[in-house]
C-alpha cells in the first residue's frame, strides 16, 4: 500500500471559543487528487490555510513524508514542496508595495517578497517570479530580466494568453488574468502538493479545460492535489475522492468513481429532501450550458472592442447605445420570463382551488338535490310527474359528469398523488375514448417523480398538444411518447396521421390568427430552458417533439 504524503490526525481550529474545524483527519496519497466540498462556513478555507502554513491548528497534527510538522508560515510549506493558490479576489491576493507586511503579526508575517499577494504598481513578469528570481550569477546576482520575461510568457502561453501580456501592469488586469498569474506563479516549480482554493470560478470555459488537463498531467506526475470548488462538474471528471465538511465536520470521505452527483449534494446539504437537493442538482445540471453561453458573450465583447478601437467616436456611441439597449433587452427579457413563470403558478394555483371547490361544494350539492329528487320521485304517483323527475335527475346526472370532467382539466387529481406518468396515462385513455381516436401511448418505465413545475409544465404541453389534434387534426391515429435519453433529458413526441402543416409552422402568425395553443405549448418549452420542433411527417400528419433539459427524478 503507498504510503501517504500527507495525513492530517483529529485537525480542529478554533477562534476565541467558537469551533470552525473539528477533529479532521483524512489522508491523500502522490498522484492523488482530493476535491474538498461543503457549504459555506462548513470549513473548508479554514482546512487549507492550515495544510498551507498560513494558520496553526488548534488541536491535531499534520503528517508530511510520515513526519509531525508544525508549520509557522507558508515559506516552511514551500520548502517542502506545498503551494498554495487562493481566489483573486480574497484579501491575500492583492497589497501595495508601500506596505513591506502581508498580514497582521499575529498570523504569521511574511514579507512582500515572500507572499502570494500582487505587486499592482509592478509588472507580470516580475509579479510570478516574485520571489523566485532568475539572477544571472550565484548569491545576489543582478536580476536576468530577458529570461524572466521568456519563462513569464511560457507560462502565460500555456494558458493561451499572448506574449505580450508579459509587460502588462498587474493594476490593468482583469480577474480571470490575475487569477492565471497566481496559477503560473505555482506552476513554475515543481511542486508536491498542490492546494487550489475555489479558483475554477474566476477562469473562462476555455481556461477552465486548461486547467484540468494541467491538473492531470501533474496528478500522473506524482503531485498530489486538493481542490476546493463547488462546480461538481469538474470535480467527479478529475478527482480521485471527494471529501465533504459539513459544519466544521468531515462528514463523508467517499470514493469519486463510486459516488454520485445527488449523493455528494445531500452530504453537502446535510439532507435528503428534495425542496433541498433538487435545487442544486438543477443548478448544477445548467452550470455548463451557462457558462458556455457567458463565454460566447466574452468573445463577442473582445471583438466588440476591438471594433470600436477602429471606429471614430460616433461609431463607438452608436454601438454603445446599442449595447446599452441590447442590455435593457436583456434585463426586459428576463422580468418578463420571471412575471409569466410568476403567472403561470398563480394560475395552476387558481386552478387547483377551483376544481377543489367545484368538487367539494358545488358536485356534492348537485348529488344532494339528485338524492331528494330521487326521494321525490319515488313518493310520486303521477306518471308523467315521475317521468318529469326522472329527465331532470337525468340532466343533473349529466351536468356532474361534465364538472368532474372540468375539475379533471383544471387539475388532474392522479399528478398529485401518483406523478407524471398516471396522470398522463389517465388522460390519454380517456382523450382516446373521448374522441374515439386511437392513441398509441409510450411511457419510460424510468421516468419517476419529477420535480412539481416540471411535471405540471409537461402535463399542460401533453394536453394542449391532444386538444391541437381533436380540434385541427381530423386523425385517426396518434402516437405519444415521453422518455429519456442518455444524457437524462426528458423527450416528449406527438405524432399524428392527420392533415398537418401546409407551411412550416409560424408561431407569429398563429398569435396573430388567436390559435394560441402551439404558442402556449412554445412559451412552457422556452421557460423550462427546453427545445421545440414542430414538423410534417411523411406519412401525413404532423410531429411535435419536445426536449426539456435534464429532470432529475425525486427518490420515491
Amino acid at each position: 500500500m503507498t504510503e501517504p504524503l500527507l495525513e492530517a490526525r483529529g485537525l480542529s481550529k478554533n477562534f476565541d471559543r467558537l469551533p470552525v474545524l473539528k477533529d479532521v483527519s483524512f489522508s491523500i496519497a502522490p498522484g492523488e487528487v482530493l476535491g474538498l466540498v461543503g457549504r459555506q462556513g462548513a470549513g473548508k478555507s479554514t482546512l487549507l490555510h492550515l495544510l498551507g502554513g498560513t494558520m496553526s491548528p488548534s488541536t491535531g497534527t499534520i503528517y508530511f513524508d510520515g513526519k509531525p510538522r508544525h508549520f509557522a508560515n507558508r515559506m516552511q510549506t514551500q520548502k517542502l514542496g506545498i503551494e498554495t493558490v487562493y481566489q483573486t479576489s480574497g484579501p491575500i491576493n492583492r497589497f501595495d508595495i508601500s506596505n513591506n507586511l502581508l498580514w497582521d503579526r499575529e498570523l504569521n508575517v511574511e514579507t512582500a517578497r515572500r507572499a502570494s499577494g500582487l505587486v499592482e504598481q509592478s509588472d507580470v513578469t516580475y509579479n510570478i517570479l516574485l520571489g523566485r528570481e532568475i539572477t544571472k550569477g550565484p548569491g545576489f546576482g543582478f536580476i536576468d530580466w530577458a529570461r524572466m520575461i521568456e519563462v513569464a510568457q511560457r507560462l502565460l502561453g500555456e494558458f493561451d494568453f499572448p506574449p505580450g501580456l508579459a509587460h502588462e501592469q498587474v493594476r490593468n488586469l482583469s480577474d480571470e488574468q490575475r487569477q492565471v498569474l497566481i496559477l503560473a506563479r505555482a506552476f513554475y516549480q515543481p511542486c508536491r502538493l498542490l492546494l487550489l482554493h475555489d479558483v475554477i470560478p474566476a477562469l473562462s470555459f476555455h481556461r477552465q479545460k486548461i486547467l484540468v488537463d494541467k491538473i492531470r498531467k501533474l496528478a500522473t506526475q506524482g503531485t498530489s492535489i486538493i481542490i476546493i470548488s463547488d462546480d461538481l462538474k469538474h470535480l467527479f471528471t478529475i478527482t480521485d475522492r471527494i471529501l465533504v465538511l459539513y459544519e466544521g465536520k468531515l462528514v463523508a470521505d467517499r470514493r469519486t468513481a463510486a459516488s454520485s452527483p445527488r449523493e455528494i449534494v445531500e452530504l453537502i446539504v446535510g439532507s435528503s429532501g428534495q425542496e433541498q437537493v433538487s435545487p442544486l442538482i438543477w443548478a448544477l445540471e445548467n452550470y455548463h450550458t451557462a457558462q458556455n453561453q457567458t463565454e460566447e458573450l466574452r468573445r463577442k465583447q473582445a471583438s466588440l472592442q476591438q471594433s470600436l478601437e477602429a471606429r471614430d467616436s460616433l461609431n463607438r456611441q452608436l454601438v454603445e447605445r446599442l449595447g446599452n439597449q441590447l442590455v435593457s433587452l436583456d434585463q426586459l427579457n428576463a422580468a418578463l420570463q420571471a412575471t409569466q413563470r410568476r403567472l403561470i403558478t398563480e394560475r395552476e394555483d387558481e386552478r387547483k382551488a377551483l376544481a377543489r371547490e367545484l368538487h367539494d361544494q358545488i358536485i356534492q350539492d348537485l348529488l344532494g338535490l339528485n338524492y331528494h329528487l330521487e326521494e321525490a320521485e319515488e313518493n310520486e304517483k303521477s306518471p308523467s310527474l315521475k317521468q318529469e323527475l326522472a329527465a331532470i335527475r337525468h340532466g343533473i346526472r349529466n351536468v356532474v359528469g361534465e364538472l368532474r370532467q372540468v375539475c379533471s382539466d383544471l387539475r388532474p387529481p392522479t399528478i398529485d398523488h401518483h406523478g407524471l406518468s398516471a396522470a398522463i396515462d389517465s388522460l390519454a385513455h380517456e382523450w382516446a375514448q373521448r374522441n374515439d381516436i386511437q392513441l398509441q401511448l409510450e411511457i419510460d418505465p424510468a421516468l419517476g417523480r419529477l420535480p412539481e413545475t416540471i411535471e405540471l409544465s409537461v402535463f399542460r404541453i401533453v394536453q394542449e398538444g391532444l386538444n391541437n389534434i381533436r380540434k385541427h387534426a381530423d386523425a385517426r391515429h396518434v402516437r405519444l411518447s415521453l422518455q429519456r435519453t442518455s444524457s437524462a433529458n426528458l423527450l416528449v413526441h406527438l405524432e399524428d396521421d392527420g392533415r398537418g402543416l401546409s407551411a412550416p409552422a409560424d408561431l407569429a402568425s398563429f398569435s396573430i390568427s388567436k390559435h394560441f395553443g402551439l404558442v402556449g405549448i412554445s412559451e412552457r418549452v422556452a421557460l423550462l430552458g427546453g427545445q421545440m420542433n414542430i414538423e410534417s411527417s411523411k406519412g401525413g400528419g404532423m410531429i411535435l417533439h419536445v426536449e426539456i433539459p435534464s429532470p432529475y427524478p425525486i427518490a420515491p
